[in-house]
């Protein structure tokens, strides 16, 4: 059922179009929405070619940024959404593997012939409801199939980025790579190193996301893609695991299988550190001698350094990194939490990243043994702690201790941790209790230091 929104941002695309019709121009909706449309699904965004000039699409439109103007491309701002509108051209002489030395304006075959896709090269005029095909995108979207427009080799020499591109588009929509295009795509994958890592990256997010994020990693994997843009994932397709404790086999087999077990409203940082939680596995790998059992010891600590490598180096934001890379690094604590001293246990729960944490866990437990039962007694610990919203707060802090009398230092920490301990552990439950413990202990033996 389509939402109010899509009708609206549907509605807008639509009376954009007809504005350049009726000012005398040519104009249909391009690429993505149209193959999205097409495949009965709803477009998230509209971009639209037209016959009209920048300056031509600025005097029609009230609301324009000139994006792109050399490029002939502008976004029209209408009912609160953004659209892409795009001079028809054609474009030649790609120096750096990503944009053109020269672009040149003409008409909407031309514009089409210039695209990446069969699938993306598709024109539709919803004035006229009329379809314009002249790349063979309609029969490949038939046949579920991913093509280049015209020689592979030559379009993915255009723009590297096209490369994940090609991988996305296939995982994305369950489609095939045609064998040539993939050929090509395997000849050319050194290439994507050409590529800025952000623009790297924003793919990869993309391509990562569910429900495809399982076939997305196979398709870089296979296609050569992923030992230039994650060495370090490519090491785990050889990295073995005891059986006893993955049964499903390699990292690599184990990581498939978490992504597949993604929930659909996955947040974008859970993907990651399902890829990243055993990227240390690789690195860390020993074999018992005597029992020839595979060991991956403190696995979780390197792997939170390299987390935090990789993901610097696709230039992630600052935030994300470290609650990816907090995952890594105590994802493994989780199966001794029924184990835990109370205290322990609610300092796991009240961490920031608790709930990344927890998906990842029961991820990875859907990803090998199957076994959950670790995961409902954390989400019953969790639910327990939400009814004691009074153990979040310290009972006291170190201006209550200098009040007693304790002098600032060291000393007032090493207090506040005792209390902090205590009221975790349900010994010390008001701030009241607190402070006559806290008097006791600063007169007591051992003292901290008073003020004088």
């Amino acid at each position: 059922m389509i939402t109010h929104r899509a009708k609206r941002l549907r509605s807008a695309a639509t009376e954009i179009v007809r504005r350049l019709q009726r000012a005398g121009f040519s104009a249909f909706w391009v690429g993505g929405c149209v193959r999205d449309f097409l495949l009965g699904r709803e477009p998230e965004d509209y971009d639209i070619a037209t016959s009209a000039l920048p300056e031509q699409i600025e005097k029609l439109f009230k609301r324009t940024i000139p994006v792109g103007r050399k490029f002939g491309v502008m976004v029209v701002l209408e009912n609160a959404h953004q659209f892409q509108v795009a001079t028809f051209r054609a474009e030649a002489d790609y120096q750096d593997g990503r944009h053109p030395e020269q672009v040149t304006f003409g008409d909407a075959m031309a514009d089409a012939r210039r695209r990446d896709f069969t699938v993306n090269g598709l024109f539709y005029d919803p004035a006229s409801k009329k379809l314009h095909d002249w790349v063979g995108g309609r029969s490949d979207l038939l046949a579920k199939t991913i093509r280049t427009i015209g020689s592979p080799a030559e379009r993915f020499a255009e723009d590297h980025l096209r490369l994940l591109r090609a991988i996305r588009f296939a995982a994305q929509l369950g489609f095939e790579i045609e064998a040539d295009t993939f050929a090509a795509l395997r000849a050319n994958a050194p290439k994507i190193g050409t590529i800025s890592a952000e623009r790297v990256r924003d793919e990869l997010v993309k391509l990562l996301r569910p429900p495809h994020a399982a076939p997305g990693l196979v398709l870089l994997h296979e296609s050569g893609l992923l030992t230039k843009v994650l060495p370090e994932i490519e090491a785990t397709v050889r990295c073995e695991q005891s059986p006893d404790y993955h049964p499903e086999g390699s990292v690599f087999e184990h990581l498939l299988l978490m992504l597949k077990h993604l929930p659909p409203r996955a947040s974008s940082s859970l993907p990651w550190a399902v890829l990243l939680h055993d990227v240390a596995k690789p690195v860390t790998a020993s074999r018992d001698p005597a029992t020839g059992a595979i060991h991956f010891y403190a696995h979780e600590k390197t792997g939170a350094d390299m987390a935090k490598s990789i993901l610097e180096r696709l230039r992630f934001p600052r935030r994300q990194i470290e609650d990816i890379a907090n995952a890594v690094r105590y994802h493994m604590q989780f199966k001794d939490a029924p184990k835990m001293r109370k205290s322990t246990l609610r300092r796991l729960l009240m961490r920031p990243t608790f709930e990344l944490e927890l998906e990842l866990h029961r991820l990875d437990c859907l990803g090998s043994h199957g076994d959950l039962e670790v995961h409902h007694f954390l989400l019953e610990q969790a639910k327990e702690l939400e009814r004691q919203p009074m153990i979040r707060p310290p009972l006291l802090s170190g201006n209550a201790l200098i009040a007693l009398g304790m002098k600032p230092g060291p000393a007032i920490g090493a207090l506040l941790a005792e209390i902090r301990e205590k009221q975790l552990q349900d010994e010390l439950e008001t701030p009241a209790e607190a402070q006559k413990w806290a008097k006791k202990r600063i007169k007591g033996p051992g003292r901290p230091k008073r003020n004088s």
